[in-house]
Order: C-alpha cells, then sequence, then structure tokens
C-alpha cells in the first residue's frame, strides 16, 4: 500500500520491449539500498515489482499489456521525470490517503496556473479533464491520485456534452516542487486512480426490497 506522498524524483532512462512485457529503467541515487529484489515501487502512481540492474542507484521494472493499456508510462518519453514512492511499513503515519498503486485510467492537463507572480513561493491551480468512467469515483473535497500524487478535489465541474468531467485541484509549493508536477505541460495525460472507497461505496448493492415486510405483517407477528 501507498499513501501518495512522493518520497523523490527519478528519471527514465530507457524503454524496451521484451518477450511478454516492456521494460523500462530508471534512475533514482536516492532510493539506492532502499528496496530489494521483488520490492513493490510505485512509479507515477503504478506500482511496479524492482528488477536490480548493475547500478545500485538504478532499477528497472517490465510493464504487462494491461499497464501499457491502461497507463501512461509505455508512452513516456526517454529523460522523463518519474515520481517515485516506496511502500508504506504497517503502523506508519497514514499522511496522504489509501493508494494501491492501481491506476484505473488515464486523464488529461487542461491547466496549470500560478495564483502569484513569484513561482517559487505560488500555490497552484491544476485543471484536469477526465472520462466519465473516472468521473463516476470523484467527489468535491474527496481525495485523487495524479502520476502518484495524493491530492484533494477542490471543485468538480458538471459533466460536460462529450461525456468528459474537469476538476480543479489547489498545488502547494511544495508539492510543485518536490514532485514531477513543474515538468508537465497542458495536454498531457496524466494516470488517475480514484478512491478506493468511493469504488467500494459504488458497488454496493442497493438493499432487497421485501414486498411481503408489510406493517399488517410486523402488527401480526408482535413487533
Amino acid at each position: 500500500m501507498f499513501t501518495g506522498l512522493v518520497e523523490t524524483t527519478g528519471t527514465l532512462l530507457s524503454i524496451q520491449p521484451t518477450q511478454g512485457a516492456t521494460r523500462i529503467l530508471i534512475q533514482s541515487p536516492t532510493l539506492a539500498g532502499r528496496w530489494r529484489k521483488g520490492d513493490s515501487i510505485a512509479v507515477n502512481g503504478v506500482c511496479l515489482t524492482a528488477i536490480p540492474v548493475e547500478d545500485p542507484g538504478q532499477f528497472a521494472a517490465d510493464l504487462a499489456a494491461e499497464t501499457v493499456q491502461r497507463t501512461t508510462l509505455a508512452g513516456l518519453p526517454v529523460g522523463a521525470e518519474i515520481n517515485l514512492e516506496l511502500p508504506t511499513p504497517a503502523g506508519a503515519p497514514l499522511g496522504g490517503h489509501v493508494v494501491q498503486g492501481h491506476v484505473d485510467g488515464v486523464g488529461k492537463l487542461v491547466s496549470f496556473v500560478p495564483l502569484s507572480p513569484d513561482l517559487l513561493t505560488a500555490d497552484w491551480r491544476l485543471t484536469l479533464e477526465l472520462p466519465s468512467e473516472l468521473a463516476a469515483h470523484v467527489v468535491q473535497q474527496g481525495s485523487i491520485t495524479v502520476d502518484g500524487i495524493s491530492l484533494t478535489v477542490a471543485k468538480l465541474h458538471p459533466q460536460q456534452a462529450d461525456g468528459n468531467t474537469r476538476l480543479e485541484i489547489a498545488i502547494i509549493p511544495h508539492t510543485y516542487r518536490s514532485t514531477h508536477l513543474h515538468t508537465l505541460a497542458p495536454g498531457a495525460p496524466v494516470n488517475i486512480e480514484t478512491d478506493v472507497l468511493a469504488k467500494y461505496a459504488q458497488k454496493k448493492e442497493p438493499p432487497v426490497q421485501r414486498e411481503w415486510l408489510t406493517g399488517d405483517y410486523l402488527l401480526a407477528n408482535g413487533y
């Protein structure tokens, strides 16, 4: 499990098709010595299994066909900055929200606007566009994971004529500087994981209607 609190960023060094998978190579000296072969690492919000390589400041990971289809990872350019997070140990503080690393789909960055002239200290307003199947699990003031970053929905707009929905997110200076957000431009695709609690709430079936359970039945049976 992750929390969406990005620990560091890395650099995508290569993407290579292999038999049955696509292998990516990521450089991240900050994580060197902090993981073992087979450990999970959230890469732009995607839970991947780390594979050691010769350089301890790098790791590889294989993307299954489902991961290639559902996420942005296989389409990233070499040299892209990537958000990274190691799993949260049991009993550790849950600083963000419950993030599984199971990306639901891809959204689009519409705009990213500073709210003051000083870009070093400015808050930012991030606007995203989501397809209807993702927006169904998003609520205003609820949690959402964008490329592995735990964020709060500040404003949810009504559904557009094309079926997509736009939402706005407030970004503080720390998040802007400490993640890859400062590298993104309008139109960029981003991995979206909606709140797992919202998914279960929607999945819950309505209560069964029992037509025989009437007031007369309850009185006749001593209720």
